[in-house]
């Protein structure tokens, strides 16, 4: 199957039921997402979430990358190209590596909630700002995922947005990066519409 889902932690995400996904392609997730859901593929970058992923046994029975892998608990590492982005942009890459052409991206949504302010399904949370925190800076992200277009050019890259999902004109730029509404993409999947 050469299809992938990458879930990224923007409140956007909590629109699309991840379980009618399995069948549909690989799943890519990031961080906290393996509290409530066990995708195909987990990615964490920060080291006190990644360590806590490690010694809860999680690594050992699920593929699981970080950038410093805890010996003997079986996490692997980041591909060192990729070694210094964030765990969305990681995850995405990793699908294009493993050989995935069409790459949904959920949650990418890089911008704050709609009261200006940290946007994640996980805030206030452990290793996450509370849900009254300034949003986070997400120009990294969108060089990165920017760079990752150009690396896969024959890789089909879809980012699935939201009522919280920022506009950024520098992800419009790749003839191989589009944009759909979330709706449009829970319909195709409800109605078994090609994706």
């Amino acid at each position: 199957m050469t299809r992938a889902f990458v879930c990224g932690n923007g409140i956007s995400r909590q629109a699309v039921d991840l379980n009618q996904l399995r069948s549909l392609g690989k799943i890519y997730g990031c961080n906290g997402l393996y509290r409530d859901f066990e995708p195909d593929c987990l990615v964490a970058t920060d080291k006190p979430i990644a360590e806590t992923i490690q010694n809860s046994g999680y690594s050992a029975a699920h593929r699981f990358h970080t950038r410093k892998p805890i010996p003997g608990l079986g996490a692997l590492p980041v591909p060192r190209k990729y070694h210094s982005n964030s765990s969305g942009p990681i995850a995405t890459a990793l699908a294009a590596l493993d050989g995935c052409k069409t790459i949904y991206m959920l949650g990418f949504d890089m911008g704050p909630t709609a009261n200006q302010k940290f946007n994640n399904v996980y805030a206030g949370t452990d290793f996450y700002k509370r849900p009254d925190a300034a949003p986070t800076y997400t120009g990294n992200w969108v060089k990165q995922l920017c760079a990752i277009s150009q690396d896969f050019p024959q890789t089909n890259f879809i980012r699935v947005c939201g009522p919280t999902t920022a506009d950024i004109r520098e992800l419009k730029l790749f003839n191989n990066l589009v944009h759909i509404p979330v709706q449009m993409f829970i319909d195709r999947v409800n109605t078994g519409q090609e994706l």
